[in-house]
Protein backbone atom coordinates (compact mmCIF):
# COMPACT_ATOMS: atom_id res chain seq x y z
CA UNK A 1 0.00 0.00 0.00
CA UNK A 2 3.35 2.27 -0.05
CA UNK A 3 3.16 3.66 -3.58
CA UNK A 4 -0.05 5.12 -5.22
CA UNK A 5 -0.72 3.04 -7.94
CA UNK A 6 -0.58 0.18 -4.59
CA UNK A 7 -3.38 2.23 -3.59
CA UNK A 8 -5.28 2.94 -6.95
CA UNK A 9 -5.30 -0.92 -7.49
CA UNK A 10 -7.06 -1.72 -4.39
CA UNK A 11 -9.62 0.84 -4.74
CA UNK A 12 -10.48 -0.77 -8.04
CA UNK A 13 -10.75 -3.83 -6.66
CA UNK A 14 -12.98 -2.86 -4.11
CA UNK A 15 -15.23 -1.13 -6.11
CA UNK A 16 -15.04 -4.12 -8.86
CA UNK A 17 -16.43 -6.03 -5.77
CA UNK A 18 -19.65 -3.69 -4.58
CA UNK A 19 -20.53 -4.03 -8.30
CA UNK A 20 -20.50 -7.96 -8.03
CA UNK A 21 -22.05 -8.13 -4.99
CA UNK A 22 -24.79 -5.63 -6.56
CA UNK A 23 -25.23 -7.41 -9.46
CA UNK A 24 -25.94 -11.03 -6.76
CA UNK A 25 -28.21 -9.14 -5.19
CA UNK A 26 -30.18 -8.36 -8.55
CA UNK A 27 -29.80 -11.77 -10.02
CA UNK A 28 -31.46 -13.21 -6.46
CA UNK A 29 -29.05 -15.65 -6.17
CA UNK A 30 -28.19 -16.77 -2.95
CA UNK A 31 -25.07 -19.21 -3.20
CA UNK A 32 -23.69 -15.71 -5.53
CA UNK A 33 -24.96 -13.53 -2.80
CA UNK A 34 -23.21 -15.48 0.19
CA UNK A 35 -19.81 -15.39 -2.09
CA UNK A 36 -19.88 -11.81 -3.06
CA UNK A 37 -20.48 -10.89 0.36
CA UNK A 38 -17.80 -12.57 1.33
CA UNK A 39 -15.71 -11.15 -0.90
CA UNK A 40 -16.84 -7.64 0.07
CA UNK A 41 -16.17 -8.57 4.07
CA UNK A 42 -12.54 -9.54 2.86
CA UNK A 43 -11.92 -6.11 1.20
CA UNK A 44 -13.01 -4.86 5.13
CA UNK A 45 -11.10 -6.96 6.73
CA UNK A 46 -7.64 -6.08 4.49
CA UNK A 47 -8.08 -2.72 5.28
CA UNK A 48 -8.51 -3.13 9.04
CA UNK A 49 -5.47 -5.30 9.39
CA UNK A 50 -3.66 -2.91 7.11
CA UNK A 51 -4.53 -0.02 9.57
CA UNK A 52 -3.96 -2.46 12.53
CA UNK A 53 -0.30 -3.36 11.55
CA UNK A 54 0.35 0.75 10.76
CA UNK A 55 -1.12 1.43 14.34
CA UNK A 56 -3.91 3.13 13.40
CA UNK A 57 -7.11 1.37 14.32
CA UNK A 58 -8.24 -2.25 14.06
CA UNK A 59 -11.29 -4.46 12.41
CA UNK A 60 -13.05 -4.10 16.10
CA UNK A 61 -12.88 -0.07 15.77
CA UNK A 62 -14.56 -0.21 12.18
CA UNK A 63 -17.54 -2.70 13.70
CA UNK A 64 -17.65 0.13 16.72
CA UNK A 65 -17.74 2.89 14.95
CA UNK A 66 -20.54 2.07 12.89
CA UNK A 67 -22.39 0.56 16.00
CA UNK A 68 -22.10 3.57 17.31
CA UNK A 69 -23.10 5.82 14.51
CA UNK A 70 -26.38 4.00 13.66
CA UNK A 71 -27.25 4.23 17.54
CA UNK A 72 -26.30 8.17 17.26
CA UNK A 73 -28.38 8.83 14.34
CA UNK A 74 -31.43 7.47 14.97
CA UNK A 75 -32.11 8.71 18.32
CA UNK A 76 -36.30 7.88 17.72
CA UNK A 77 -35.12 4.36 17.48
CA UNK A 78 -32.38 3.56 20.22
CA UNK A 79 -33.40 6.73 22.37
CA UNK A 80 -36.44 9.23 23.38
CA UNK A 81 -36.67 11.97 20.06
CA UNK A 82 -40.50 12.00 18.48
CA UNK A 83 -40.09 12.46 14.66
CA UNK A 84 -43.96 12.57 12.75
CA UNK A 85 -42.53 10.84 9.51
CA UNK A 86 -39.74 9.35 7.47
CA UNK A 87 -39.26 13.24 6.06
CA UNK A 88 -38.73 13.85 9.97
CA UNK A 89 -36.41 11.02 9.65
CA UNK A 90 -34.61 12.40 6.94
CA UNK A 91 -34.48 16.25 8.62
CA UNK A 92 -32.97 14.71 11.68
CA UNK A 93 -30.44 12.73 10.04
CA UNK A 94 -29.03 15.49 8.10
CA UNK A 95 -28.90 17.58 11.41
CA UNK A 96 -26.96 15.10 13.34
CA UNK A 97 -24.65 14.14 10.11
CA UNK A 98 -24.13 18.45 9.89
CA UNK A 99 -23.34 18.67 13.98
CA UNK A 100 -20.85 15.46 13.37
CA UNK A 101 -18.81 17.35 10.87
CA UNK A 102 -19.00 20.16 12.52
CA UNK A 103 -17.42 19.20 15.67
CA UNK A 104 -15.76 15.76 15.15
CA UNK A 105 -12.18 15.79 14.75
CA UNK A 106 -10.62 13.67 11.60
CA UNK A 107 -13.00 14.59 9.67
CA UNK A 108 -13.12 17.13 6.42
CA UNK A 109 -14.43 20.03 7.46
CA UNK A 110 -17.46 20.33 4.81
CA UNK A 111 -17.52 23.96 3.45
CA UNK A 112 -20.61 23.64 1.00
CA UNK A 113 -23.31 21.75 0.35
CA UNK A 114 -22.37 19.70 -2.54
CA UNK A 115 -18.97 18.52 -0.19
CA UNK A 116 -19.36 14.78 0.75
CA UNK A 117 -19.77 13.27 -2.55
CA UNK A 118 -17.31 10.09 -3.22
CA UNK A 119 -14.69 10.91 -6.05
CA UNK A 120 -15.14 7.53 -7.26
CA UNK A 121 -18.89 7.27 -7.78
CA UNK A 122 -20.54 6.71 -11.22
CA UNK A 123 -21.55 9.94 -13.26
CA UNK A 124 -25.09 9.67 -13.11
CA UNK A 125 -24.90 8.66 -9.59
CA UNK A 126 -22.85 11.25 -8.88
CA UNK A 127 -25.08 13.88 -10.78
CA UNK A 128 -28.49 12.68 -8.60
CA UNK A 129 -26.46 13.44 -5.47
CA UNK A 130 -25.80 16.77 -6.60
CA UNK A 131 -29.18 17.53 -7.62
CA UNK A 132 -30.43 15.96 -4.42
CA UNK A 133 -27.85 18.30 -2.14
CA UNK A 134 -28.43 21.51 -4.33
CA UNK A 135 -32.12 20.82 -3.52
CA UNK A 136 -32.04 20.54 0.16
CA UNK A 137 -30.76 24.37 0.24
CA UNK A 138 -33.53 25.39 -2.17
CA UNK A 139 -31.25 25.90 -5.55
CA UNK A 140 -33.35 23.18 -7.73
CA UNK A 141 -36.68 23.38 -10.01
CA UNK A 142 -39.57 22.54 -7.77
CA UNK A 143 -41.82 20.47 -10.58
CA UNK A 144 -41.06 18.52 -13.19
CA UNK A 145 -42.92 20.55 -15.60
CA UNK A 146 -40.48 23.26 -14.84
CA UNK A 147 -37.39 20.69 -15.29
CA UNK A 148 -39.11 19.58 -18.11
CA UNK A 149 -39.22 23.19 -19.67
CA UNK A 150 -35.23 23.62 -18.95
CA UNK A 151 -34.46 20.50 -20.95
CA UNK A 152 -36.19 21.63 -23.86
CA UNK A 153 -34.56 24.92 -23.79
CA UNK A 154 -30.76 22.75 -23.45
CA UNK A 155 -31.91 20.57 -26.36
CA UNK A 156 -32.88 23.67 -28.72
CA UNK A 157 -29.33 25.09 -27.21
CA UNK A 158 -27.93 21.33 -28.43
CA UNK A 159 -29.48 21.71 -32.26
CA UNK A 160 -28.05 24.97 -32.89
CA UNK A 161 -24.19 23.52 -31.74
CA UNK A 162 -24.96 19.84 -33.20
CA UNK A 163 -23.53 20.28 -36.63
CA UNK A 164 -20.81 22.90 -34.81
CA UNK A 165 -16.85 22.78 -35.96
CA UNK A 166 -16.49 23.85 -32.18
CA UNK A 167 -16.55 20.31 -30.07
CA UNK A 168 -16.02 22.48 -26.99
CA UNK A 169 -19.51 23.95 -27.84
CA UNK A 170 -21.04 20.32 -28.96
CA UNK A 171 -19.65 18.81 -25.11
CA UNK A 172 -20.93 21.39 -23.52
CA UNK A 173 -24.76 21.18 -24.07
CA UNK A 174 -24.42 17.47 -24.95
CA UNK A 175 -23.48 17.51 -20.90
CA UNK A 176 -26.16 20.01 -20.18
CA UNK A 177 -28.61 18.41 -22.03
CA UNK A 178 -27.57 14.88 -20.07
CA UNK A 179 -27.44 16.73 -16.33
CA UNK A 180 -30.83 18.52 -16.59
CA UNK A 181 -32.37 14.75 -18.05
CA UNK A 182 -31.17 13.32 -14.75
CA UNK A 183 -32.64 16.60 -12.94
CA UNK A 184 -36.38 15.57 -14.48
CA UNK A 185 -35.97 12.16 -13.98
CA UNK A 186 -34.68 12.73 -10.06
CA UNK A 187 -38.30 15.16 -9.82
CA UNK A 188 -40.15 12.27 -11.18
CA UNK A 189 -39.01 10.29 -8.24
CA UNK A 190 -37.05 8.03 -10.20
CA UNK A 191 -33.09 7.17 -10.33
CA UNK A 192 -31.42 7.89 -13.80
CA UNK A 193 -28.85 5.07 -13.47
CA UNK A 194 -31.26 2.22 -12.73
CA UNK A 195 -33.54 3.80 -15.65
CA UNK A 196 -30.55 3.61 -18.13
CA UNK A 197 -29.82 0.13 -16.09
CA UNK A 198 -33.23 -1.45 -17.24
CA UNK A 199 -33.21 -0.43 -20.59
CA UNK A 200 -29.87 -1.33 -21.11
CA UNK A 201 -30.92 -4.98 -19.81
CA UNK A 202 -33.93 -4.54 -22.61
CA UNK A 203 -31.57 -3.62 -25.08
CA UNK A 204 -29.53 -6.89 -24.49
CA UNK A 205 -32.47 -9.10 -24.30
CA UNK A 206 -33.71 -7.28 -27.75
CA UNK A 207 -30.64 -6.91 -29.40
CA UNK A 208 -29.68 -10.92 -29.29
CA UNK A 209 -32.99 -11.89 -30.17
CA UNK A 210 -32.03 -10.10 -33.58
CA UNK A 211 -28.66 -11.49 -33.50
CA UNK A 212 -31.09 -15.17 -32.71
CA UNK A 213 -33.48 -14.41 -35.86
CA UNK A 214 -30.50 -13.48 -38.30
CA UNK A 215 -28.66 -17.41 -37.55
CA UNK A 216 -32.32 -18.46 -37.68
CA UNK A 217 -32.50 -16.84 -41.56
CA UNK A 218 -28.98 -17.78 -42.36
CA UNK A 219 -28.52 -13.92 -42.73
CA UNK A 220 -25.98 -11.63 -42.41
CA UNK A 221 -26.22 -7.89 -40.66
CA UNK A 222 -25.33 -6.29 -44.23
CA UNK A 223 -27.87 -8.48 -45.80
CA UNK A 224 -30.25 -5.84 -44.40
CA UNK A 225 -30.32 -1.76 -44.36
CA UNK A 226 -30.67 0.03 -40.90
CA UNK A 227 -33.88 1.18 -41.30
CA UNK A 228 -34.86 -3.00 -42.08
CA UNK A 229 -32.87 -4.10 -38.99
CA UNK A 230 -34.46 -1.09 -36.99
CA UNK A 231 -38.29 -2.43 -38.31
CA UNK A 232 -37.37 -6.09 -37.76
CA UNK A 233 -36.02 -5.44 -34.20
CA UNK A 234 -38.64 -3.70 -32.97
CA UNK A 235 -41.48 -6.29 -34.32
CA UNK A 236 -39.00 -8.64 -32.40
CA UNK A 237 -38.89 -6.48 -29.37
CA UNK A 238 -43.15 -6.59 -29.45
CA UNK A 239 -43.62 -10.11 -29.76
CA UNK A 240 -40.77 -10.57 -26.96
CA UNK A 241 -42.95 -8.04 -24.91
CA UNK A 242 -45.95 -9.87 -25.19
CA UNK A 243 -44.77 -13.26 -24.64
CA UNK A 244 -43.51 -12.16 -21.00
CA UNK A 245 -46.63 -10.08 -20.16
Amino acid sequence: MGSGTDASLDQKGLIEECYELAEAIDVGDDEMLREELGDLLLQVVFHAQIAREEGRFGFDDVAAEIADKLIRRHPHVFGDARVGDSAGVLRQWDQIKAQEYSGKEGLAKRESALDGIPRELPTLLKAEKLLKKAGKVGFTWKTADEALAKFEEEARELEEVVNSTDPEALQDELGDVLFTLVNLIRLKGYSADDLLARTLKKFDIRFRLLENHLREQRKDWDDYSLDELNKLFKKLRTTHSAKTD
